[in-house]
């Protein structure tokens, strides 16, 4: 009786094994390591080189996506659209990025684990998630600032585990307008 017990319980845990595999997909766990950089790809004539930058700070336009639900994400993760994440042509995968609305000082904090956008003057795709958090699913675009940042390991599980990260404080109308500045005049 004990013989049989043992090998029904191995069994069972195969069985189990088995079938919590085909439930994930073939996709990359969600995890920080390891960090890829990658080699450079061009996308309709445009090459991108992915680098390290670990001071990016960067203003443009953020758009989001979310269409793409259950397709591999470029880190080889399962692309979940609620989940706050997003796209950058050459930040390392996975990276977290601050992304500030310039129209209400609006802050999250966002991993990066995949490659896009690859349309001019937009630094960053959001996950609907993402853009739901930041206040723009309606409009589809903004004007942002994206930051290269380091946040706690707490607010990095969250972001691992689906969950937004701790909320930021706005930032000041000061600070937007400093911001704002250094955006090119439109026609240049």
């Amino acid at each position: 009786m004990q013989k049989f017990s043992k090998m029904a319980m191995v069994g069972a845990t195969l069985a189990i094994v088995a079938l919590s595999a085909c439930a994930g997909g073939d996709y990359r766990p969600v995890a920080d390591t390891p960090v890829r950089i990658g080699p450079a790809y061009t996308i309709r004539g445009t090459t991108y080189v992915p680098a390290a930058a670990p001071a990016y700070d960067a203003l443009g336009y953020a758009s989001w996506y979310g269409s793409e639900s259950g397709n591999r994400t470029a880190n080889g993760e399962q692309f979940r659209p609620g989940w706050i994440t997003a796209a950058h042509t050459t930040l390392p995968l996975p990276t977290y990025v601050e992304v500030t609305a310039l129209d209400t000082g609006r802050r999250i904090i966002v991993r990066v684990n995949d490659r896009g956008p690859f349309a001019l003057g937009r630094v960053i795709d959001l996950s609907r998630g993402a853009a739901e958090e930041l206040g723009m699913k309606t409009q589809g675009h903004a004007l942002v600032r994206v930051r290269r940042v380091d946040p706690s390991e707490k607010d990095r599980k969250r972001l691992r585990e689906g969950k937004a990260a701790g909320r930021l404080a706005p930032l000041s109308g000061q600070e937007l307008q400093r911001l704002r500045a250094r955006l090119p005049a439109k026609g240049q």
